[in-house]
C-alpha cells in the first residue's frame, strides 16, 4: 500500500506546457546502515505523472493505493543528498508498481 503525500506542478522540457506528478510514499521500513552498522527508519518515494488538475491533485493528498514502491535499475546519474550535500553516482531510481492481481483484473476487463 501507498500513500499520496502530496503533488507537484511541473513544466514538460522544452516546452510551455505543464502536468501535475503526484509524490507516493510507502510504508515505514528499517534499513541497516552500511557505515554504522545501526537501524535507522525510512520509506521509499516516488513520483508519477497524472491527467489531475491541481484542485483534484490536493483532494488526492491522502489517499491509500494499492501496490508498492520497487527499485528499478537505470542509467547512472549524480545525486546530491539532502543532509549533507554530497554527490553520489547511482545506478536506480524507485517506481509505482500497481498490485500484481489488480492489474490483470484491468487487463481481462478490457478483453
Amino acid at each position: 500500500m501507498v500513500t499520496v503525500t502530496g503533488y507537484n506542478l511541473r513544466t514538460k522540457e522544452g516546452s510551455d506546457k505543464s502536468f501535475i506528478t503526484l509524490q507516493l510514499e510507502g510504508s515505514l521500513e528499517m534499513v541497516q546502515s552500511q557505515g554504522t552498522g545501526r537501524f535507522y527508519a525510512t520509506a521509499r518515494r516516488c513520483s508519477i505523472s497524472s491527467t489531475f488538475d491541481e484542485a483534484t491533485a490536493k483532494r488526492m493528498v491522502g489517499a491509500q493505493i494499492l501496490g508498492n514502491i520497487v527499485r528499478v535499475e537505470c542509467e547512472q546519474y549524480e545525486y546530491t543528498v539532502p543532509e549533507t550535500g554530497e554527490i553520489v553516482n547511482l545506478t536506480y531510481t524507485w517506481d509505482y508498481q500497481p498490485e500484481e492481481a489488480k492489474v490483470k483484473e484491468r487487463v481481462l476487463d478490457v478483453a
